[in-house]
């Protein structure tokens, strides 16, 4: 089973991971937040995650990172912390990506990616149409649901 780990700007990671908790109450087995501080160097971040991803490393398992945007510090560390075969990185973390990646934590790493990556464009939709505020209805000579041809 793949170990996920959250690397993003504070305190987006820790409270993603509440938010996963909150539906996966045994996700902290498999779950470790890191928080990016403010105005934290990019060396600084680096090592934090390092040491968050050693144990996980020398035991063996795989390891998918979600971090929160591709190019910020976040992601950029995770790219220079991880190398070889075991570890992932998906930028763009969100709930629907997160919950979807725990629902499905005991795939295979690539096969895990993908429906991470699913989860997260899938739970992005427009919902509703916005409603008119302190506006009279409009007045309609015809009923714009109701088209007759006249020939």
């Amino acid at each position: 089973m793949a170990q996920i780990v959250i690397v993003a700007h504070a305190p987006l990671a820790s409270s993603l991971q509440a938010v996963a908790q909150h539906v996966y109450p045994d996700a902290g087995q498999r779950l470790t937040a890191v928080d990016v501080p403010a105005g934290a160097g990019l060396d600084e971040v680096e090592q934090a995650l390092r040491a968050a991803l050693a144990p996980m490393l020398e035991r063996g398992d795989e390891v998918l990172l979600l971090v929160d945007v591709f190019g910020a510090t976040p992601c950029n560390a995770a790219l220079a912390a991880i190398d070889g075969p075991r570890a992932r990185i998906v930028a763009g973390v969100n709930v629907p990506m997160l919950w979807r990646t725990l629902c499905y934590a005991s795939m295979p790493l690539d096969d895990l990616v993908a429906r991470a990556v699913a989860g997260a464009s899938q739970g992005v939709m427009h919902v509703a149409v916005p409603r008119r505020q302190n506006q009279p209805p409009l007045a309609s000579s015809h009923d714009p649901v109701q088209h007759h041809h006249q020939q």
